[in-house]
This record gives C-alpha cells, sequence and structure tokens, in this order.
C-alpha cells in the first residue's frame, strides 16, 4: 500500500504540466538524457533538473548515470498503485470499454472534421474560379 506521503508526491509532481510533458518525453524516449529533455523547453537546464527532481522524488522517474550523463526512465508503479486504489478489476473493465468507445468517437470525429474541412476548401476553390 502506498503511504499518503507518496500519493501526494505523485499528485504533487503530475499536477505541473511542464513536469507531465516531461514525463511523456521520458515515456516516449526511455533513456533520454536530461539534456535531451531540457532541450524541449524554454527555461533553464536547472529548472528542468529541479522539475525532473520532484518527477524523481515521487517516484515517476528512474535515473542511471553513466558517466557524466544521466539517463531517464518512467516509473509507472506509483500511477498504477494510485489506479489500484480507487478500482476494482470489474470497474477497470468497463472504464477500459468506455475509453475504446470515447477514443473511437474522438477519431472519427476527426475524421469527419478534416473532410468538412476538404469539402469546405473544395467549395472555395469553385467559387473563386
Amino acid at each position: 500500500m502506498m503511504s499518503p506521503a507518496s500519493m501526494d508526491a505523485v499528485f504533487q509532481a503530475l499536477a505541473n504540466a511542464t513536469r507531465r510533458g516531461m514525463l511523456d518525453i521520458v515515456r516516449n524516449q526511455p533513456g533520454a538524457s536530461v539534456g535531451e529533455v531540457a532541450r524541449r523547453f524554454d527555461v533553464s537546464r536547472i529548472a528542468v533538473m529541479r522539475h525532473l527532481s520532484v518527477l524523481e522524488d515521487a517516484g515517476l522517474i528512474i535515473s542511471d548515470k553513466r558517466g557524466r550523463t544521466r539517463h531517464l526512465y518512467m516509473n509507472a508503479v506509483p500511477i498504477q498503485m494510485i489506479h489500484d486504489r480507487w478500482t476494482s478489476e470489474y470497474s477497470a473493465l468497463w472504464a477500459g470499454r468506455m475509453l475504446d468507445i470515447k477514443y473511437l468517437a474522438e477519431q472519427r470525429r476527426a475524421r469527419e472534421g478534416r473532410d468538412d474541412e476538404a469539402e469546405t476548401d473544395a467549395r472555395k476553390k469553385g467559387e473563386t474560379s
């Protein structure tokens, strides 16, 4: 079971959009260096290091120092532990199915939006000819 302080640290770490962005980078590029992450943000390297420290203190990032380079890896365990606290197997199954439907509807809406844009563009071209 996760302690209240550990859970608070995870929520605090995830409450910041910049840290969530950093976590996304590390999730998508396991082993990314601190420098690779820092290049993606318009803040000082010190600010990046502070954000990464909060993520590491919350257990969301694991760093591996090789020589002078720190390689970063995402640790999803704290997030999974929070998820497990409030969901049962039954509710997780149905929540997963509902998310599938939501994502399919969003994809369909995005596709239809592109089709509508193409139709509007074609109509505009026809009007100017």
